[in-house]
């Protein structure tokens, strides 16, 4: 039995009818509903008496150090089983990171702790360091975005690195770690026995000075399947060297997040060479990056390639105009695998849309998630995106946000989800002008078919 409740205040009488539902829930997820330390007495004997609770998820509330004190005298019980604990942007400090420690330290069901959003601190991370230490810690996932770390932490981490082979996942985006931090983190990553899979550096003061010892990090972990250093100025120069540990053969990457990373059309021929030729690529992110419509055409050509098995391209505000559409088009009505595409924010235009359709309609196109918000479209090309959304079946989310469609063109686009044979499923719409009339419209045709959101 699964509880999910998100943003609803909690009144004393709804509280005590939920707790009763708890004591058999496997999964308790209460995120932004106004909790507090009281609430945390609660769960703590509902975590001690339902040995089939597995997965906690509090983020958002105003727990504080006292509330999660209250949570871990459940947490250490010898009946608990719980497996994922969620307590992102819940006030904590570093105060609660001791009692956090005594349970790493002694409960092995434990295989999840996010703690993100919380002001924690390099001395706080240092003590749950140290219970990850304990050889009873069996911690798969770490998530520690925003927790006020600098540079001090990497050699705790390393430390428990080098002792938790379990380890999976890190992630220590939005902390302000440097390059000098980040060289010596892969360096332990490089040695330590974890087997990991995912990393994210976004945001950590990395710049071009640190590739190489990430580069090290792909070629060595060939466990890692994803790498995120989105919002880190490493340049064309820093992508180079990614490169070389990307396509490394013991290098098994899937997803790869480089947003806003300084990169202009220059990375784009090392970037087609990894679209063409890592088989195991599936995402990649470059949104925000001065790649226009030359380094566009050059991702293109590599998505062409039989060996591309990407399925997702986000390429959202990359200077980009009508000008790398038909390469686009090409590519679209080549590539089987292409499932999602975010090409949203930049210059397109109609004349750009129209020649993207032609692709779309291509019988190898199956694209399922298309977002062209913001592409200075009109109701121009609003007909021809109706025929994609009536005849490509595969086609189940778009978006058409700060576009000047008007109620021209939002009566096209309403006619397309009408048909039987349209499967759009969802429809986002922020932003956009329309008259009541086409108001009543669309609330009628989400009455009508139940299974389309339309979000405006």
């Amino acid at each position: 039995m699964e509880l999910d409740i998100q943003c609803e205040e909690m009144s004393p009488s709804r509280w005590a009818e939920l707790l009763t539902t708890m004591k058999s829930c496997k999964t308790i997820r209460l995120d932004d509903c106004n909790l507090s330390s009281s609430n945390c007495e609660d769960l703590s004997s509902i975590i001690n008496t339902n040995p089939s609770l597995t997965e906690l998820k509090l983020n958002n509330n105003e727990l504080g150090d006292a509330g999660v004190e209250h949570l871990c005298k459940g947490l250490l019980t010898p009946s608990c089983r719980l497996q994922k604990l969620w307590l992102q942007n819940c006030n904590l400090t570093s105060a609660s990171c001791e009692t956090l420690r005594s349970v790493l330290s002694a409960q092995p069901s434990l295989t999840e702790l996010h703690v993100g959003d919380n002001r924690l601190g390099t001395a706080g991370v240092k003590v749950l360091c140290q219970g990850m230490m304990n050889p009873s810690c069996k911690l798969q996932k770490l998530q520690l975005e925003y927790c006020e770390l600098t540079a001090d932490i990497v050699e705790a981490l390393n430390a428990a690195l080098q002792s938790k082979p379990t380890l999976k996942e890190l992630s220590l985006s939005n902390n302000t770690l440097g390059d000098t931090a980040v060289k010596q983190l892969c360096r332990g990553l490089v040695e330590a026995s974890c087997n990991l899979e995912l990393l994210h550096l976004e945001n950590c003061g990395i710049t071009s000075d640190s590739c190489m010892e990430i580069s090290a990090v792909l070629r060595n972990k060939s466990s890692l399947m994803d790498l995120s250093v989105g919002d880190n100025k490493i340049g064309d120069s820093g992508l180079a060297l990614l490169c070389q540990g990307l396509m490394h053969p013991s290098c098994k990457i899937q997803k790869l997040w480089l947003w806003d990373c300084d990169l202009t059309s220059a990375s784009c021929k090392d970037l087609s060479r990894l679209i063409s030729t890592k088989e195991t690529l599936t995402e990649i992110s470059l949104i925000d990056n001065n790649l226009r419509d030359s380094g566009m055409e050059m991702l293109c050509q590599a998505l062409k390639d039989p060996k591309s098995k990407l399925q997702e391209l986000w390429v959202r505000e990359c200077g980009l105009t009508t000008g790398c559409c038909k390469a686009v088009s090409s590519a679209l009505s080549t590539n089987k695998h292409l499932k999602v595409l975010h090409i949203g924010e930049n210059k397109l235009g109609d004349a750009g849309v129209e020649l993207l359709c032609e692709g779309l309609m291509h019988p190898n196109c199956n694209i399922q998630s298309l977002w062209l918000g913001n592409c200075d479209l009109t109701a121009g090309c609003c007909a021809t995106l109706a025929t994609v959304m009536a005849t490509k079946q595969c086609l189940t989310e778009l978006d058409l946000s700060y576009n000047p469609l008007e109620d021209e063109g939002i009566r096209k686009i309403c006619e397309a989800l009408k048909k039987p044979s349209c499967n759009v499923q969802q429809l986002i719409l922020y932003d956009i002008l329309w008259s009541s009339e086409v108001d009543d419209e669309l609330r009628a045709l989400e009455e009508s078919k139940p299974e389309v959101k339309i979000i405006s």
